[in-house]
């Protein structure tokens, strides 16, 4: 119990003193304009409240991502609790918060948009490619994981293909709504119901008897049944609640509503800091009702999902549990239909197809559905594999961004450069030993490799950085991104063609 609550101060401090830290150092503008007020276009680029844009926020990067993750990391034991803690505050909310923050100085630009005009615009199409694919992987996932809890609560005629079907069809009409309408108004009633049954979860388990391992000497150690091993493995099973690239394609859209870069502490680091108190919830709760063996079999027995109804009805009863499947169900919901959004828009954007009628945008939201629902077909392990490699090479990607953006203002730059540094060590390392890469034996020879790629893309990163900041006139826009928005004629959003 004390590393449960310990934890949770921890993130809360984390926010309040390093959230504090890290704005200061990425230096805000409150009078500056943003492009949701100066780019206007009554669809994506549509001023919102900080509380709407905080929820959003949250229910976006969130999905099944700090609930599935902590729960398959549970399998760990109480040294989840360290890599939940550690990467939430210095690695993942201080990715979403660059990444938001240098999106809005630049118009809302996504990440491919943002690659290019940092890391090189060689890297551009590589980049569109990569967040293509992470994103139709992350919709597709966030369909089924909601499709399967769905359907083990309701009558045996909803199958999950049944489901499945519904939630596409949910989608098609968000699609086709403005941004404040399609998220704006149904959000905060999602928000709710995922805050009270959160909530509901964590008073349950520290008041309700149940004995939460805490971090000691003796508990310090690999439980994974499987004895698989820590790293990299951690890093990429327990991604969201502490980094996740994903994050990143979705920051961007919130940054095309935010109406003052002060919000961005808040709404970006903070809302990080909220995944990862929830993601600290789910693997207390999932190693203070099971052993390690148990949540073993009931993970492999299907998906997590099984555990989730069995926690939220241990915890709650009949009633209340209910509620808590259904605060899970809306975090994917939310999660796929913005990542769908996102892809979207990064799409149009890279072959220029102006998004101001409903005909333009179904003409690439409907062969992106029928792509998704076929990949629904395969099974949910592989996908999620899949997913977490990309996903996390993408934060590498984000960190790399941040960090070149840092360098060029002569801001500090090591914030962004350390854990940026060490999820590339780690996607290195499990590309080269994982079934999906190169299967070679984790051990010292796939170490010391994964060690010497690492520094030698590093290494290309820095000389390119030092070439870069060198060829930069004083006057350049890449560092002076402070100065006003130069308005542009928008054409706005029409519903009737």
């Amino acid at each position: 119990m004390i590393t449960l609550i310990g934890g949770i101060a921890l993130l809360l401090l984390g926010y309040v003193f390093y959230g504090r830290y890290i704005e200061n150092n990425f230096v805000i503008n409150s009078e500056r304009k943003t492009p949701a007020e100066v780019l206007t276009d009554g669809y994506d680029f549509v001023p919102m409240s900080k509380s709407k844009n905080a929820i959003i926020e949250l229910l976006n990067i969130a999905g099944t991502g700090p609930i599935f993750g902590p729960i398959m990391g549970a399998l760990y034991g109480p040294v989840a609790y360290i890599w939940i803690v550690i990467g939430c505050i210095f690695a993942g909310a201080v990715h979403d918060y660059m990444i938001g923050m240098i999106s809005l100085r630049n118009n809302g630009a996504h990440l491919p948009e943002l690659a290019s005009k940092y890391l090189g615009k060689n890297l551009k199409h590589v980049v569109n490619i990569f967040t293509i694919i992470l994103l139709m992987l992350v919709g597709t996932v966030f369909v089924t994981s909601p499709a399967n809890l769905i359907a083990s609560i309701t009558p045996k005629q909803a199958t999950v293909g049944m489901v499945t079907i519904l939630i596409f069809i949910y989608y098609l009409v968000s699609t086709v709504l403005p941004i404040d309408k399609a998220l704006g108004k149904v959000y905060p009633f999602f928000g709710a119901i995922l805050i009270i049954s959160t909530i509901a979860i964590g008073i349950s388990l520290l008041f309700g008897g149940h004995k939460i391992p805490d971090l000691t000497r003796s508990t310090l150690v690999n439980f994974n049944p499987n004895n698989t091993p820590i790293f990299p493995a951690l890093f990429f099973t327990i991604s969201c609640g502490a980094i996740s690239g994903f994050h990143a394609t979705q920051a961007p859209m919130v940054s095309r509503t935010s109406t003052n870069e002060r919000e961005g502490r808040f709404v970006f680091y903070g809302m990080m800091v909220a995944e990862g108190i929830i993601a600290m919830i789910w693997a207390a709760a999932s190693m203070s009702l099971f052993d390690g063996q148990t949540l073993n079999e009931m993970i492999n027995s299907g998906t997590p999902s099984a555990v989730v109804n069995k926690v939220s009805l241990m915890l709650l009863g009949n009633v209340l549990g209910t509620l808590g499947i259904f605060g899970v169900i809306v975090l994917p919901l939310s999660s796929g239909l913005s990542a769908f959004r996102s892809l979207r828009i990064i799409i149009s954007d890279y072959f220029h197809i102006k998004q101001d009628t409903i005909k333009k945008i179904l003409m690439i939201t409907i062969p992106l559905y029928l792509v998704s629902y076929t990949l629904t077909t395969i099974d949910f392990n592989i996908l999620w594999r899949y997913f977490n490699w990309a996903n996390q090479v993408t934060a590498v990607i984000s960190l790399l961004v941040s960090t070149r953006y840092l360098y060029l203002k002569n801001r500090n730059y090591v914030v962004t450069l350390i854990p940026g540094a060490l999820m590339l060590y780690a996607c290195v390392v499990y590309i080269l030993t994982q079934p999906i890469g190169f299967r070679m034996d984790l051990g010292l020879v796939s170490y010391i490799l994964g060690m010497l790629l690492s520094m030698g893309l590093l290494g290309i990163f820095w000389i390119q950085g030092v070439k870069q900041k060198a060829s930069l006139s004083s006057d350049s826009l890449l560092i002076n991104d402070q100065l006003p928005i130069i308005p542009r004629k928008v054409k706005l959003f029409s519903q009737t063609k």
